[in-house]
């Protein structure tokens, strides 16, 4: 079970490293079309819309990242008292009644409307926008994909504890 929560822990923690690089490349595009406006009175939706895409890829990509980092919103005012096996009660029940279903949801009513974009190649309907709304709309069912793999791990993590043999996600970077 350790090898399966680490080989995750360092998955997710790569991706989401990676996808934290696009919050600086937002503020460089978003710098680029503010100054294009303002100096120039130029505008780019291609550039706008790319904005756009880099925000959901860090968003989508990066909640499995949050989640495994402990980084997600909870109310912390009882939780931060725990002993980590109350914790770990607490956390497999939330994974279970919560995380899980709600990402199951999201990945069933979200593959029909990415399978029929990548089907026609979706375009933006904006002139000169990007040619890749089939890319956007394939982040929710890989949100969701990414977050039940999570969850799996933490629930595996989850059992550790409760067994005697804890493995933090940061023993895997």
């Amino acid at each position: 079970m350790q090898i399966i929560v680490r080989t995750i822990d360092a998955v997710i923690g790569a991706l989401g490293k990676a996808v934290a690089w696009l919050t600086l490349a937002m503020v460089l595009v978003t710098t680029v079309i503010v100054t294009m406006q303002f100096f120039f009175n130029k505008n780019s939706i291609a550039l706008q819309e790319s904005v756009m895409y880099m925000h959901a890829t860090v968003f989508m990509i990066g909640v499995a990242y949050a989640l495994q980092r402990d980084d997600h919103v909870r109310v912390d005012v009882l939780y931060r008292n725990f002993s980590p096996r109350k914790k770990a009660l607490v956390n497999t029940f939330g994974t279970l009644c919560f995380l899980l279903p709600f990402a199951v949801l999201i990945l069933w009513f979200s593959w029909g409307d990415a399978e029929r974009a990548w089907a026609v190649m979706e375009k933006s309907t904006q002139p000169g926008g990007l040619p890749f709304v089939y890319l956007l709309k394939s982040l929710m069912p890989l949100f969701a994909i990414l977050l039940i793999v999570q969850g799996f791990a933490e629930l595996l993590r989850n059992l550790l504890i409760f067994s005697g043999k804890v493995v933090l996600a940061e023993e895997a970077e």
